[in-house]
């Protein structure tokens, strides 16, 4: 046994972490003995004195301690960190062969490649970083060294996710951290077709890169039809469908003004401007204009952002879902495509295909499953840490 400060399992409460689970939630704690920093190297014992791993500890966030080494004599520095670090490039590099040049993927996936609180995203020679743990943010000099050591990247710029500063008690201000900035906008290409991407001020990192294989998928059904891209943000699955899946034409919607400023110069950097009109508005309100004018579409994406950040807001966010959906498949010519997605993790595969039967009897459609999507695979689960499979993606066919 180290000298490191003990945080001791409730009795009966051990198992998951026995099993690798890396989050210790305050909950399932009996007591802590010493007295451990925010941010420091703690041990995790059964209510018996067994251990069970090591792990980091923060006093302000719920989930109290995250754990990274199951060995008793392998502490969690900078050495684990490397050791994590190339397996994670490694298998981006050599198995997935993501890393070309002009290319984009997720480098670091957080609980998935055993670095709990870190992402990491490569797009062409920038990466973009998001700590969502207190530890892993004071260990920024650390990771950044290492990134650069391993990637070489021409800058990194820090990114921080909405609500973690609040979650964790992380005093952080994004903006580089190392090397020179990224370009506005910065050029990569996904499967044949260029995108131009603002990561300072762009959603998520800059990019959705997890629906990068969703992308070509759902373009294979889209030849010849109408479709209607609603959450469109910069234009990534209207450009597929129109360059890799002969798509007649496209109408993208969005929110957000600077997105569809870039999702205009996406169409013509690709010169498919003429096939492609855009418009500024809330989604739910536009989608009910457009089915009241009699709109038809033989194609529609529905790819909101997360709608369910807390537990408290399932109930909502399920009903968002369901007219939204069911507002779609009445806009579908006979035979129609449906892409749906939900990207918040706190709803269940179970939930979101009742929504999509609900929706269906609602609209008095039938609706059938075509494929059943995730992430792609640069966003990998743990089998481990279940909780991080968040993206659900569905391509229906609408009856």
């Amino acid at each position: 046994m180290s000298e490191l400060p003990r945080v001791v399992i409730k009795k009966r409460r051990a198992l998951p972490f026995f099993s690798r689970h890396p989050w210790v939630f305050a909950g399932a704690i009996a007591r802590i003995d010493g007295d451990p920093s925010p941010g420091g190297e703690v041990e995790v014992v059964s209510d018996r004195g067994e251990f069970i791993a090591r792990g980091l500890y923060n006093p302000h966030s719920n989930i109290r301690v995250r754990l990274y080494s199951w060995e008793d004599d392998r502490a969690v520095d900078r050495a684990l960190f490397s050791q994590r670090l190339d397996e994670a490039i490694g298998l981006r590099r050599d198995l997935l062969h993501l890393t070309e040049p002009r290319t984009a993927c997720r480098m670091v996936s957080s609980e998935a490649d055993g670095l709990s609180g870190l992402t990491v995203d490569r797009y062409d020679e920038w990466l973009v970083v998001q700590f969502t743990s207190l530890a892993m943010a004071e260990r920024t000099s650390d990771i950044v060294e290492l990134l650069q050591e391993k990637l070489s990247p021409q800058g990194v710029w820090l990114r921080t996710e909405r609500g973690i500063r609040e979650a964790e008690g992380l005093e952080l201000a994004d903006g580089l951290i190392a090397g020179a900035e990224p370009p506005q906008p910065l050029f990569i290409e996904e499967w044949g077709v260029r995108y131009g991407l603002d990561l300072v001020r762009g959603q998520k990192t800059g990019f959705y890169l997890d629906q990068r294989d969703n992308r070509a998928a759902f373009a294979k059904y889209t030849s010849g039809r109408r479709v209607l891209d609603l959450f469109c943000y910069t234009g990534g699955f209207g450009l597929n469908a129109l360059i890799n899946g002969g798509a007649a034409s496209v109408h993208g919607i969005d929110t957000s003004e600077p997105a569809l400023t870039l999702a205009k110069a996406n169409a013509e950097f690709n010169e498919v401007a003429a096939r492609m009109t855009w418009e500024r508005g809330d989604i739910f309100h536009v989608q009910q204009d457009l089915r009241g004018s009699g709109q038809q579409y033989g194609a529609v994406v529905l790819d909101p952002p997360k709608m369910a950040r807390h537990r408290n807001a399932v109930a909502a966010a399920l009903k968002g879902y369901a007219a939204l959906n069911r507002t779609a498949m009445e806009m579908l010519e006979p035979d129609g495509i449906l892409l749906t997605c939900s990207c918040s993790g706190l709803v269940s595969r179970d939930d979101f295909e009742g929504i999509l039967a609900k929706a269906a009897n609602e609209a008095g459609r039938g609706l059938q499953i075509l494929e059943r999507r995730g992430a792609a695979a640069d966003h990998p689960v743990s089998v481990t840490c279940p909780e991080n499979d968040y993206l659900k993606c569905y391509l229906c066919r609408v009856i």
